[in-house]
């Protein structure tokens, strides 16, 4: 296998270690809970604390790579993610639990943007498309997969098996990863930002982890508040200390390339709207129509399907559109697809809602590989670090926001209908509102050049190409135009 397909398939084998573990534990949550005496909703810290890890370490990741290597990097924290996950399955009180989540998201949080990097390092991007088509299916398979896995297991099985599993998936991708990675590391590594750091970690995993509160109704509204307020504050500080230093840990600089900006905004609407969907939806089918987890994971896995149809059309798609056109157009047609789901009732065939699924699956998995992909577009070899730094802290970001915009709008429809318990009929209004905020990621993406990531689609060969033959053919029309005059006069 060559080069531009097997190093893809290594981060890809890690990020969908990471997604996957994400989403399975959420479902496990009351069989955990009950072993190890507690209550569910004590144990939704756990999520919240993976989070919050996440939050606080992602800045580190690119100076980390850069300094030692992120071959090296990728792989030590490919092993700290699974040290995290022996903690988890030997877990016996939720403090050790916790703390077992926070040393996975220690992990996940270099894993994330540091596997990001090394592919961009090692893939030339002018095959970087498919390489990132390749990446980004674990991002959307393993959240859908994640459910009906975590309740086979833990019906089946034990829930400790949820995260032993992740032990022979991290061991081969070590193996895999010091075997075929090349050792590339930065030759003048950066001053490391240390104050800049504790700024961003504040600011980030307040807003992180407020927001991620905020859907789980683990505390009250003002203490949700008082948790953004503190993270916007901590951030507005750090704004301030980064254009007063050369070396930042989060490089907002970088927004001056037109592609990248669009990137950032674009890509944190649309995936903010997006990221409710896995929240949303597994609700809606148990809750609301009745379905047990298994049976809600199975209708959901459509997602998954339409994901991986994708992956092979995605690189000719964008080289016949551009990036552009795409994902403008695109954005709203996946938006279409999500406010689709508003229409879901307990009447509705499921058949139809995974025909619906399934669709919107392709488009969503196209606009994540056009904007995962079209980021780096303009970003220099020097910069790739800062800007997979940039791009994996807005991600997370993005989805900790999105589950709270779902759950505040879900929140908001009871209150408006004077209804205390959820029901099928709550939903709708949610749907509608992160379908619409996704569809407004549209305009950012229209804002980028016409050319915008030609060099990486190769849509700029195609356009070459089609002049070509456009003036082949003239000559010849010509040529044919001038012999049959000729022949003519002989005539």
């Amino acid at each position: 296998m060559n080069k531009q397909r097997l190093i893809p398939l290594i981060v890809a084998t890690a990020l969908f270690m990471e997604n996957m573990d994400s989403t399975v534990i959420a479902t496990s949550l009351p069989a955990i809970a009950a072993d190890i005496g507690t209550s569910p909703l004590t144990l939704k810290l756990a999520i919240t604390s993976y989070l919050l890890s996440l939050a606080v370490f992602i800045p580190a990741s690119g100076w980390t790579a850069d300094r030692f290597g992120a071959r090296m990097v990728f792989a030590i924290a490919v092993g700290v993610f699974m040290l995290g996950s022996i903690g988890c399955a030997l877990s016996s009180s939720v403090t050790h639990f916790v703390i077992a989540r926070i040393v996975q998201g220690m992990g996940g949080a270099m894993m994330t943007p540091v596997g990001r990097l090394v592919l961009l390092r090692s893939i030339d991007k002018s095959a970087l498309v498919n390489a990132m088509a390749w990446v980004t299916v674990p991002a959307l398979v393993g959240p859908v997969i994640g459910p009906p896995l975590g309740g086979f297991i833990t019906t089946f099985f034990a829930w400790h098996w949820i995260f032993l599993i992740n032990i022979p998936i991290g061991l081969l991708g070590i193996f895999m990863a010091l075997k075929y990675i090349d050792p590339i590391k930065s030759e003048d590594p950066e001053r490391f930002d240390l104050y800049g750091l504790v700024l961003a970690g504040i600011g980030l995993g307040g807003i992180a982890f407020g927001l991620s509160v905020a859907g789980l109704n683990l505390l009250p509204w003002s203490v949700v508040g008082a948790l953004v307020g503190i993270g916007t504050i901590s951030m507005t500080l750090y704004v301030i200390h980064a254009r007063r230093t050369g070396s930042p840990v989060l490089d907002f600089s970088m927004l001056h390339l037109s592609t990248l900006r669009a990137s950032i905004l674009g890509g944190f609407l649309f995936r903010l709207g997006i990221g409710a969907l896995p929240f949303l939806l597994p609700l809606l089918m148990q809750v609301g129509f009745g379905l047990s987890p298994f049976q809600s994971g199975m209708v959901t896995f459509g997602s998954a399907v339409g994901a991986m149809g994708m992956k092979t059309l995605a690189a000719r798609i964008i080289r016949t559109f551009g990036f552009r056109n795409l994902m403008t157009i695109n954005a709203v047609v996946s938006s279409f697809f999500l406010a689709a789901c508003a229409l879901f009732t307990a009447t509705t065939p499921l058949l139809l809602i995974m025909i619906i699924l399934v669709v919107g699956g392709f488009f969503r998995s196209l606009q994540f590989t056009a904007i995962n992909t079209v980021a780096y577009a303009e970003v220099g070899p020097a910069q790739m670090s800062r800007a997979t730094t940039l791009v994996s802290v807005n991600q997370q970001l993005a989805i900790s926001a999105g589950v709270a915009v779902g759950a505040f709008s879900v929140e908001s429809t009871m209150a408006l209908r004077h209804v205390t318990e959820l029901s099928a009929g709550v939903f709708a209004p949610a749907f509608l509102v992160v379908a619409l905020i996704s569809a407004v990621s549209a305009w950012f993406f229209w804002q980028m050049p016409d050319d915008a990531g030609h060099e990486i689609s190769g849509r700029k060969a195609v356009e070459i190409s089609s002049r070509k033959g456009a003036a082949t053919a003239a000559i010849k029309a010509a040529t044919e135009g001038t012999q049959d005059a000729r022949d003519q006069r002989l005539g």
